[in-house]
């Protein structure tokens, strides 16, 4: 490995504000979580007859998760934004701005006018705020994790990654609280109260964010004068083959998610397996179970690397997608509990702890950056041993572009 590549993910053991850094991203990522994802659960239980009401339950459920994907074609598209930013302006002010703009997406989403009300003008609305929401999160989702990456000791990227990680199934579990309380509200307020209260985990989030220090490879960076006049240019021109495989890592990741989550609410909903209640139960357990599933899969890959993690995953989840369906297909509360249990702190967890410290670590390097006197150390074990893996990312627009190219995202 070149010496350009060890010297530029930061202090060989962290830094000292590695765990708050960590903490605090996990907090940002909880609530753009909630944010982006409660529309996934909306859009499978309501969305359906409030935006799209075509007489038939399938056909405006449909309608209704096109809606859902639109924001995930955006991603890419913040991603690109927010990494080209990251590395222009800093990441600490793309993380605040992009939690401004969830924020008021969300809150918006439970004010708009339904499709009774205004006719086709609705679901144009609903589609809009959605995009805004892709855009946020796309800089929101690889933006948190890279600042955390840079932050971390380098024998401890998996945990330190993992942490903000866990975050998402957290936000997760707090939108189908929200939306298991707000179901028996009845009416159009079951789905809109958990949007206008998201407006209140915004405000905290703000608060918190402004207290995480910037990155120390960006204020290196800065404070060199090396800051690059289009970093999204040349990381494509130099780095184009990592960000391929990256994208084809997070499909791999986000379709299995995209179907054995995200559709599977649908499935039980229309073929009358759970009830709406029912479901929301399951995946709160799910979401509960992954908190911690996540941030133990991120600690596994420190100890064994993240490739023998995801291809075991990636073989497990092919396995287990006809059981899935057999297991639902039952009827019984017990086996859908632990299809979603299984399908989400499993499959989808355990390829999300590998890829997110490994993203960053795969691309290519900027050479000629001064090395300042902290990381003249040498790292206290062999850059070729299979249980390291050392970071030699150059630039935050690669690993940003890699995290949020995905159509769908853990949910």
């Amino acid at each position: 490995m070149s010496k350009d590549a060890l010297n530029m993910r930061g202090p060989v053991h962290g830094t000292k504000d590695a765990k708050r850094v960590a903490i605090g991203s996990g907090v940002g990522a909880v609530i753009e979580t909630y944010d982006f994802i409660g529309f996934g659960t909306a859009a499978a239980l309501y969305f359906g007859t409030a935006f799209f009401p075509t007489g038939d339950p399938v056909t405006g459920t449909l309608a209704a998760f096109a809606t859902l994907g639109v924001g995930f074609a955006a991603r890419p598209l913040g991603g690109i934004i927010g990494g080209h930013l990251g590395d222009k302006v800093g990441r600490k002010p793309v993380l605040v701005t992009s939690l401004i703009l969830m924020g008021v997406a969300t809150f918006l989403i439970g004010l708009l006018p339904t499709y009774s009300q205004v006719g086709l003008l609705a679901p144009a609305l609903l589609v809009f705020v959605r995009i805004v929401q892709g855009l946020a999160f796309g800089a929101e989702w690889g933006g948190t994790i890279l600042m955390s990456y840079e932050h971390a000791p380098w024998k401890a990227k998996g945990k330190y990654t993992g942490i903000v990680q866990a975050g998402f199934p957290v936000g997760l579990l707090l939108a189908n609280l929200v939306f298991l309380v707000s179901v028996n509200l009845g009416g159009e307020l079951a789905w809109r109260v958990p949007f206008l209260a998201s407006i209140v985990l915004v405000v905290v989030g703000l608060i918190i964010r402004s207290k995480v220090p910037e990155s120390p490879v960006f204020d290196e960076v800065k404070d060199s004068g090396d800051i690059v006049k289009s970093p999204i240019v040349e990381v494509i021109k130099t780095d184009w083959r990592n960000i391929v495989r990256g994208i084809g890592l997070r499909v791999a990741e986000t379709a299995g998610y995209a179907v054995s989550i995200t559709y599977m609410i649908s499935y039980l909903h229309t073929e009358q397996l759970a009830d709406k209640t029912q479901t929301l139960v399951a995946l709160c357990i799910a979401s509960f179970i992954g908190i911690f599933a996540t941030a133990a899969w991120a600690r596994l890959t420190d100890r064994i690397g993240r490739r023998p993690v995801y291809i075991w995953s990636c073989a497990f989840a092919v396995l287990f997608a006809v059981p899935m369906f057999l297991m639902v297909n039952t009827g019984l509360f017990f086996f859908v509990i632990a299809t979603i249990a299984i399908s989400y702190a499993v499959c989808q967890n355990s390829l999300a702890g590998a890829r997110v410290p490994g993203s960053p670590s795969s691309s290519r390097p900027r050479p000629a950056l001064p090395v300042p006197a902290w990381r003249t150390r040498s790292p206290p074990w062999s850059p070729a041993s299979p249980r390291s893996s050392p970071p030699c990312s150059s630039s935050a627009s690669a690993g940003w572009a890699r995290h949020c190219s995905s159509a769908s995202t853990p949910l």
